[in-house]
């Protein structure tokens, strides 16, 4: 697949729903199902963390049952190595926890989306440099939207923040205020071992929130 189809993946899934799942501690004989429960509630952008129980078979098998306009992959990539492991999944997306320029290369040169950590200017300006689709903003906690509005007064216009940490259906609206194009949801949509049923639930608050957080429609 051309760089410019899965760009334009990227676009229609953030335009559907601009808000990442991150799915850490997923084992796979819980993926299937709780990926199933989050697509049909809207989601279109799936990450297994690496640091899960053996990510790369639960990442593979998600890439194989989800249709196309779901974008799947794994979060905290961490090495070019794993960057070479994820690409031969199938999978579209590589999300860091940090912003080496050296796997934002890889990440990008093995074809995938790419969107590193940063919490500082230097580190935005650096990842997008290397080739970056979008900017993880973590930790969210720290990066408050104060910070994030005076990032954005300096960025390329366009450039797509995704605060990550500590993101719940409350706390949303402040950081579309301060101009995020959206959010990594991490334990307050799965956490381990939660049922299917249980994260729909989780997903349903988080989609019914969005747009009355104050999203352009």
């Amino acid at each position: 697949m051309s760089d410019t189809d899965l760009q334009a993946r990227l676009d229609r899934a953030m335009a559907d729903l601009p808000l990442v799942a991150i799915l850490r501690g997923l084992t796979p004989a819980e993926a299937l199902p709780v990926c199933r429960a989050l697509a049909e509630t809207g989601f279109r952008l799936m990450e297994i963390p690496l640091n899960s129980p053996d990510p790369f078979d639960s990442i593979a098998a998600v890439r194989a049952e989800m249709p196309a306009e779901v974008l799947v992959g794994a979060g905290t990539v961490t090495t070019v190595e794993a960057v070479a492991r994820l690409a031969g999944t199938g999978a579209e997306l590589a999300v860091m926890p940090h912003a080496d320029t050296q796997v934002i290369r890889a990440a990008k040169a093995a074809g995938l989306i790419c969107i590193p950590g940063v919490a500082t200017p230097t580190e935005a300006f650096a990842a997008l440099a290397a080739g970056a689709d979008a900017l993880k903003i973590f930790p969210a906690e720290l990066v408050g939207p104060a910070a994030i509005r005076a990032m954005r007064a300096v960025l390329p216009k366009g450039t797509r923040l995704l605060p990550v940490g500590g993101i719940a259906p409350a706390t949303m609206a402040p950081f579309l205020e301060a101009g995020v194009a959206g959010f990594g949801l991490g334990s307050a949509l799965y956490r381990p071992g939660d049922s299917a049923a249980t994260v729909a639930a989780n997903a349903r608050a988080f989609v019914a929130a969005f747009p009355s957080a104050g999203v352009p429609a």
